[in-house]
């Protein structure tokens, strides 16, 4: 007898400010790439953060750092459909996809581990979801931070991923050009971004 969750499409769930979108979100999306059936990604207005950006334009340079990622199994896409302000609303959409069988998979980088408790009905999230944590640069995992999620009842795992150091805020802060792809500079200088 074999376990169902070995037979579930497993579906890593990323959602992402992308303003813009770097070097390490390609990264990130690589390894889940090879790790996942598929990878759903979108962008979406966190409602922690300011945007300077439309959604739109960041859409589209999600769409582009996609199309440069070399996967065998073709399993990236950007899902426009499933960005939304609460991620359980992302969750339901998904659901509507690939249906109640999948394995569900929330990507979050380490720096919102702090803010997930806190996040729209987050219990009801977390029975629907695995969470992973993707570490990033400046941004500790705390023990303290884990325990408040295991307490929600999650099921949570920490990437063992070395994603480079470069963040979209550093961007737009210090206008790094190498922090971003080259198609995703030029849409940049092209849509007259972040000047």
């Amino acid at each position: 007898m074999t376990d169902d969750r070995e037979q579930m499409t497993k579906i890593a769930l990323f959602g992402t400010s992308a303003d813009p979108p770097t070097a390490a979100h390609q990264a990130i999306l690589q390894w889940l790439a090879d790790r996942y059936d598929w990878v759903a990604v979108w962008a979406s207005d966190n409602p922690f953060k300011g945007h300077q950006t439309p959604l739109a334009h960041r859409m589209a340079m999600l769409q582009l750092l996609i199309e440069e990622i070399e996967t065998p199994r073709k399993n990236i896409r950007v899902y426009e459909e499933l960005s939304h302000l609460r991620s359980l609303m992302s969750v339901e959409k998904a659901k509507k996809i690939w249906g109640n069988k999948a394995e569900y998979t929330l990507v979050i980088g380490s720096d919102l581990i702090n803010q997930i408790c806190h996040w729209y009905r987050i219990e009801e999230l977390l029975k629907q979801v695995q969470i992973l944590v993707i570490p990033r640069s400046g941004y500790a995992i705390a023990q303290a931070d884990l325990e408040a999620l295991h307490s929600l009842g999650a099921e949570y795992r920490i990437a063992n991923l070395d994603a480079p150091e470069v963040s979209s805020t550093a961007y737009r802060e210090k206008r790094d050009k190498n922090i971003v792809t080259q198609p995703v500079k030029d849409y940049i200088k092209r849509e007259k971004l972040y000047v």
